[in-house]
């Protein structure tokens, strides 16, 4: 898929069928992931994979924002660092693994940016690291959507040189 096209036509998936997300799927997004590029190349990130239903209804459980964790087949919990850059490197690699699942028709979302921390202590993560985020993955239940996005209008949110100054590109 065009890059573009994906980033036109990517929309948040909240809702799974239950096919199986194929291992070669999940390795591709975590390489997207792996990939990104990072401020002074520090990569500051983990990726923690849960396939297994039991730890994906107790996720479910403990995000306020993502109930609907447990329908996945497959989520990835993405732990960064406390360094100063991790919060927007780690983000930049969300975007990334998003964008190459949705290339392979797998839906995802971001569920999270805070209130996560009894995550660490299910998945055994160290204290020292923060959970940023959880993306679940998986074949979107219901079909549709596809680029159909509201959004501001360019002219509303683009500037040229100066604030106020319309871009017209």
């Amino acid at each position: 898929m065009d890059v573009f096209e994906a980033i036109r036509t990517l929309r948040a998936v909240r809702s799974y069928d239950d096919r199986p997300v194929p291992d070669e799927v999940v390795r591709r997004v975590l390489e997207a992931g792996r990939l990104t590029a990072s401020s002074m190349n520090k990569q500051p990130w983990h990726f923690v994979v849960v396939d297994d239903p039991a730890t994906l209804r107790q996720l479910a459980a403990l995000a306020p924002t993502g109930r609907y964790l447990d329908q996945a087949p497959v989520a990835i919990v993405v732990v960064v660092d406390r360094t100063r850059f991790a919060v927007s490197d780690a983000s930049r690699a969300i975007q990334d693994m998003a964008l190459t699942a949705w290339d392979a028709g797998v839906g995802s979302n971001w569920v999270g940016f805070g209130g996560l921390e009894g995550v660490n202590a299910l998945l055994g993560i160290p204290e020292n690291l923060d959970v940023l985020a959880i993306v679940p993955l998986g074949y979107p239940a219901e079909a549709g959507g596809h680029g159909k996005k509201e959004r501001k209008p360019l002219a509303e949110i683009a500037h040229r040189g100066r604030w106020g100054e319309p871009f017209t590109g």
